[in-house]
């Protein structure tokens, strides 16, 4: 069974609560084997507000958190009405710090068998690489990095997951410098005009989180989109073709570019069915 961690910043957008639940129930239907779920954007109701959301999904798993990472700017829309809608297990205060939480879970793992889904900002991903301890754990254990982030077009240019802030800008650098295995990225203009999540069920936290985030009649899929890909495996069924090649991020601004290679070790996916094909396949897949 292939095995998955998810690295998410669980903070002003609602899009990570769709790709949460499509997560929660392929692993809750052992399809696949979600390992934990680490936070890389920190705010007092984090932990709270997703150990309800993943219980109410019907999976207990280990969570991590950067307890250091509080600065990011926006109001987060769903987590605190969220955090009050259950019994909450865990907090803030309960959970190891990302670095800890990715040591413990690829210590206990099989070589290459874990797959990375990153849906949210990278410097938690790009500080495991600093020791080189923890970068050897990362080659030996990880077999494929999925990530959520820049824009990949014609146009190219910025994506928010990098170029947010210098802390983000530098370590969308680093990882596409110096992450070890395969990386698929799936961009800003995969997802922002695929609408998913609308027509849920009243009593359904989902639907409670997009309309908390004003978004009941569904949201872009930027990260339930890349979720999906990873869950299929094989972006050809998917509905995608891929462009090869190396991609880069620069330290300064965030911007990202992208140098076309046979042999490149990473690659970007391109939409090959209509809109209407990626969100059916998501929506199919989020009732409990």
């Amino acid at each position: 069974m292939r095995k998955f961690i998810l690295d998410s910043d669980w903070w002003t957008d609602c899009d990570d609560a769709v790709a949460i639940r499509l997560l929660c129930n392929a692993h809750r239907k052992k399809e696949v084997e979600l390992l934990g779920i680490n936070v890389d954007a920190c705010m007092p109701c984090s932990i709270a507000s997703l150990d309800v959301f993943t219980r109410n999904c019907g999976v207990e798993i280990p969570l991590g958190l950067a307890h250091d990472a509080v600065d990011f700017p926006g109001k987060p829309s769903y987590q605190e009405h969220l955090a009050h809608s259950g019994k909450v297990l865990r907090h803030n205060i309960d959970v190891p710090e990302s670095l800890d939480f990715y040591r413990q879970i690829l210590k206990e793992v099989e070589d290459g068998s874990v797959e990375i889904l990153s849906i949210g900002f990278t410097q938690e991903l790009a500080r495991v690489l600093r020791d080189p301890e923890d970068a050897a754990l990362v080659r030996r254990k990880v077999s494929h990095l999925w990530i959520m982030a820049g824009k990949w077009d014609e146009e190219g240019g910025k994506e928010y997951n990098f170029c947010l802030d210098p802390l983000t800008r530098r370590s969308g650098h680093e990882l596409c410098a110096h992450w070890p295995t395969l990386i698929t990225f799936l961009g800003w203009e995969v997802g922002f005009d695929v609408i998913t999540g609308a027509g849920l069920p009243e009593n359904d936290l989902l639907r409670q989180v997009m309309n908390d985030h004003g978004s009941v009649d569904g949201r872009a899929s930027w990260d339930p989109m890349l979720v999906l890909l990873a869950l299929i495996g094989d972006p050809e069924r998917a509905g995608y073709r891929c462009v090869q090649g190396r991609a880069s991020v620069s330290a300064d601004d965030g911007s990202n570019t992208f140098a076309e290679s046979a042999d490149g070790p990473h690659r970007y996916v391109v939409k090959t069915r209509n809109n209407d094909f990626y969100a059916a396949a998501i929506n199919a897949r989020l009732l409990l």
